[in-house]
Parts: C-alpha cells; structure tokens; sequence
C-alpha cells in the first residue's frame, strides 16, 4: 500500500470520524425539525478574528449580528463546495422571499491561496450578502476549532492541491449562538424552513 493511498484513506477516515463525533455530539431533535441545540449548551463558535475582503479585521460580533449561515470552506474547491455554497444562498432567498433577513458567511479553511482579494471576489461572484472571511493560518485555526471542523491539506503539487475538510453548515444567532447544523444532504428548501422556524422562535 503506497503512502499516497494510506495518507488519502487516513484524511477520509478523519473526515468520518470528526463528522459522526460531531453529528453524535450535536444531535438532538428540533421542534423545527432537523438539529437543534437545546439552550446552547454544546460550545460551537465563539470569539474569533478574521479578514474581510478589503482586508480589514473583524470579529465575531461584527459578522454575526443577526441570523447568519456560517460555511467553512476554500475558494479552489472544484466540487463540494461551490454546490454547499450555491444551496446555502438559495436558502438565503428563499428566507428573503419572506421578509427574514439571513447572512451568508463562507470561512476559507486556505489561507494559504484565499487572501482578501480572493475571498472578495468569490462573495461577489456567490452572493451579493455574502460575507467571505480568510486570515493568518494562526486565525483560521483558531475559528475552526471554534466550530470544531476539520481540514487538511489534500493531495496535488504547488499551488494545485485540494483541501480536506468536514461540510456543515452552521445557523448561528448573535446572542444563543448555534440554533442549528446542516449535512451535506437538506435541500435548500428544507434548509429555509427549518431556518424560518428557529428566526420565528427567536
């Protein structure tokens, strides 16, 4: 067995196991359907500091200052990504189409290629509300471990490599924090009306 495969099988085993032991952890049933969190007593998100796209410092508190859908993700991303994205924003929409106001926030999880410029022009290219947020390996690190992701740089040469990573997609509100997570697999339907419940029940 070459490396190359042993190092591939051991970053989607990675992938797995952080995602059951997420999905074990967070899981619990919503009068809104899906996933809730039951007074925020799980630790997901929390103070963090990233660049914007004019390469401007922000917090937390700056992003997250209403019901906001917070994505972890890499500009370079050839597949995952960009349909997550493209759901979430649908989602964003169809929230819209009734009056509620929703945020989304993509977090490069590839400081390393996302600097401002490029995360910049990947919100404009998404969305016209989306905020899109990179920083210093160091402050990328520290906001994933805020929401408890994972990521690790995958196969490929120089700059053309591929990035591991878990793919929720976290409902957050400025004072309870997570109301709620998304898999991979909840339409952007679903995801506006379990969404449009937690804003109602806010």
């Amino acid at each position: 067995m070459n490396r190359v495969y042993v190092g591939a099988t051991s970053a989607v085993l990675a992938v797995l196991i952080g995602g059951a032991a997420l999905w074990t952890t967070l899981r619990e049933e919503s009068t809104c359907g899906g996933n809730a969190i039951a007074g925020g007593n799980v630790a997901i998100g929390g103070p963090l500091e990233l660049l914007n796209g004019t390469g401007e410092l922000v917090t937390d508190r700056d992003v997250i200052d209403g019901p906001t859908l917070v994505y972890f993700g890499y500009t370079f991303c050839p597949d995952v990504c960009p349909f997550d994205v493209a759901r979430n924003v649908i989602a964003v929409d169809m929230l819209e189409e009734q009056g509620l106001d929703v945020t989304p926030v993509f977090i490069s999880i590839d400081p390393e290629r996302d600097t401002p410029e490029v995360v910049a022009q990947y919100a404009e290219d998404m969305h016209p509300k989306m905020i899109a947020l990179t920083g210093s390996p160091e402050q990328v690190k520290a906001a994933s471990q805020a929401y408890k992701t994972y990521y690790a740089r995958g196969t490929g040469e120089g700059e053309f490599y591929l990035m591991d990573h878990s793919t929720f997609t976290y409902l957050m509100f400025p004072e309870t924090g997570l109301a709620s997570y998304f898999g991979r697999d909840v339409s952007p339907e679903e995801m506006a009306e379990e969404a449009a419940c937690h804003i109602a029940a806010s």
